[in-house]
């Protein structure tokens, strides 16, 4: 198994921006008074603390298979999803809070340009580490990273409605927009959470890879089905974090030796891990005309 490239750095980049920018939207809050900043800056709190936890999941996601774990700790990414899902929850139920008595009580916001000027120098910056995150995420297949920055990016989006609207108040005078926006936002994070969480789920429950994998694959073992002869079944993949797992059945002629199934089920190996990053593959060979080769086509064996 391939060591896995040191990612802590990107996630103390995102630790640093969310306390920049926590302290950049309580800034703009507290001159302002607008809830619709304050949602703005509970989001990035469950940004530092998603950041966190991503620091210490990415640790143990990293760690080599032992005794216990012989397939590895890439599935402990998906804990990370997971956690920063539910705490999205416990920040809308907070913005939710402290927006609802405002609809009955409108309250006028004060230093609208400061705050709006800090405001946006915070989005910036999210936009900026974001963008960062989900291509090293995606470069070196970290559901942690890409997640991390798919989050920052929805931040973004939101200090961008929150930003818009504090401007209409400023504009028309309908204060009670203030509130309104705020538990847009709430609603907004909250699916954001849910889709984490979803993610995690199905990741734990071990999903198959993309189909865009899964067709390499296919377009790799059907290539050897046409040159040499073979055939394959019970082809099963799933997704572990970082790391893909493959599994497959090799059947060749009855004629062939040992050694020349095992140099070519090698050769399938190698060929699928080149196109497929981060897979571990399993290959199990078959004679072709035996007809108990057929019999384990499901998970579980036919007897």
């Amino acid at each position: 198994m391939m060591q896995r490239k040191n990612l802590s750095p990107y996630v103390w980049l995102s630790i640093a921006a969310a306390v920049v920018t926590i302290v950049l939207k309580m800034w703009a809050y507290f001159y302002t008074g607008s809830v619709g900043l304050l949602s703005d800056a509970l989001e990035s709190v469950i940004n530092l603390v998603a950041a966190i936890v991503a620091l210490l999941i990415i640790k143990i996601a990293a760690a080599p298979p032992d005794d216990d774990h012989a397939f590895g700790h890439d599935k402990a990414e998906y804990f990370a999803s997971g956690i920063e899902g539910t705490l999205i929850f416990v920040a809308a139920v907070g913005i939710v809070c402290t927006a609802v008595p405002r609809l009955f009580a409108p309250q006028p916001l004060e230093s609208i340009g400061f705050g709006l000027i800090v405001s946006l120098v915070a989005t910036f910056i999210n936009l900026f580490v974001g963008i960062i995150l989900i291509r090293v995420g995606k470069h070196h297949h970290s559901i942690v990273l890409e997640a991390d920055g798919r989050h920052l990016l929805t931040d973004v989006w939101t200090s961008i409605g929150v930003v818009t609207a504090i401007v209409v108040v400023s504009l028309t005078g309908w204060i009670i927009l203030d509130p309104i926006i705020a538990l847009a936002v709430a609603l907004n994070i909250v699916w954001t959470g849910f889709q984490l969480i979803k993610r995690s789920a199905l990741g734990l429950m071990d999903t198959a890879v993309t189909p865009e994998t899964c067709e390499n694959i296919v377009k790799i073992l059907d290539g050897y089905v046409a040159t040499q002869g073979i055939d394959y079944h019970a082809l099963r993949t799933r997704q572990s974090g970082a790391r893909k797992f493959i599994s497959v059945h090799i059947l060749v002629p009855d004629e062939w030796t040992v050694q020349k199934g095992h140099d070519l089920t090698e050769q399938i190996e190698n060929d699928i891990c080149q196109a497929v990053p981060d897979s571990t593959v399993f290959t199990h060979l078959e004679p072709l005309e035996d007809p108990s080769s057929f019999y384990d086509l499901e998970l579980f064996r036919r007897q």
